[in-house]
């Protein structure tokens, strides 16, 4: 089970950097506000939920899980009232294959490297199980990709959301909210106050406030609105159950397969990281 669960962190710090380009980088955006997406976040809720088919504000909310409530509620259903959901999710994927494609270079992104990349992924990512795994499921339901580079795109994604799947599973079963999540998450980064990741800044101070001393209350968040051990040691744990809960796909492949997947994406990897997938 060690093994896997490296293989695990191994593999979602290689093909994170390629589902990241959807968000960092212009051309998902700019195909989603040609739709007539008002916002990027109408985009992002529109393309992202689409999977999930017409469902309510309040599914979205609870398969996404970190957002606070009725931030889904601002953008579903209406970002879908005169967009189809299957037009957003084309126009995610063709964005997202493009920024792909202009950021690693043309002969990169044709290369054998990169096809065999992409196949393999590919075997990963359709062969886990989906009990339990909403947004995965979503995401299997639809056609991969012929395009290697969308196709390499395409499946990262679906195992993000699998392994996203998996990390909501540990939160809740650590009693941790979406907003609280992100506290942690913060202080996992160094950043402080954590009030100031951009990812809750936004939200009211006195959500903040109270998700802050609600985590004081359980001695995971000190008086210096820092760790303490005990937070630190939770936050490690559930990082540890994500990797575990994120390694069944990789059972489809072989540790050969494994090595070769590992090595035609350092590549690919190191040129997205060095342009910060943008």
């Amino acid at each position: 089970m060690e093994a896997m669960t490296h293989t695990a962190r191994r593999m979602f710090e290689l093909l994170e950097p390629i589902c990241l380009v959807t968000f960092f980088a212009d051309e998902s955006n700019e195909e989603l506000a040609a739709l007539g997406h008002r916002t990027y976040w109408d985009g992002y809720f529109a393309s992202r939920a689409a999977p999930l088919g017409r469902v309510p504000a309040q599914v979205v909310h609870a398969a996404f899980y970190s957002f606070a409530e009725g931030e889904a509620a601002r953008h579903i259903p209406s970002a879908w009232e005169t967009i189809p959901p299957e037009a957003s999710l084309d126009a995610r994927e063709r964005g997202s294959a493009a920024s792909l494609r202009r950021i690693l270079g043309d002969e990169p992104a044709h290369s054998p490297g990169l096809v065999r990349a992409a196949d393999l992924t590919t075997k990963a990512a359709t062969h886990a199980p989906t009990e339990g795994r909403v947004m995965y499921a979503g995401m299997r339901t639809l056609a991969v990709p012929s395009d290697p580079v969308a196709r390499l795109w395409h499946s990262a994604t679906m195992l993000r959301e699998h392994r996203a799947d998996g990390h909501v599973a540990a939160l809740v079963g650590a009693r941790i909210g979406g907003t609280e999540a992100h506290v942690l998450d913060a202080l996992a980064r160094g950043i402080h106050p954590p009030e100031s990741f951009g990812r809750i800044h936004h939200l009211p101070k006195e959500r903040l406030a109270a998700v802050m001393n609600g985590l004081r209350e359980r001695g995971l968040v000190g008086t210096d609105g820092r760790f303490t051990e005990a937070g630190r040691e939770l936050k490690q744990r559930i990082e540890a159950l994500t990797d575990e809960l994120a390694a069944p796909p990789y059972d489809a492949l072989s540790p050969a397969e494994l090595d070769e997947l590992a090595a035609a994406l350092e590549p690919i990897t190191a040129t997205l990281v060095a342009a910060g997938s943008k």
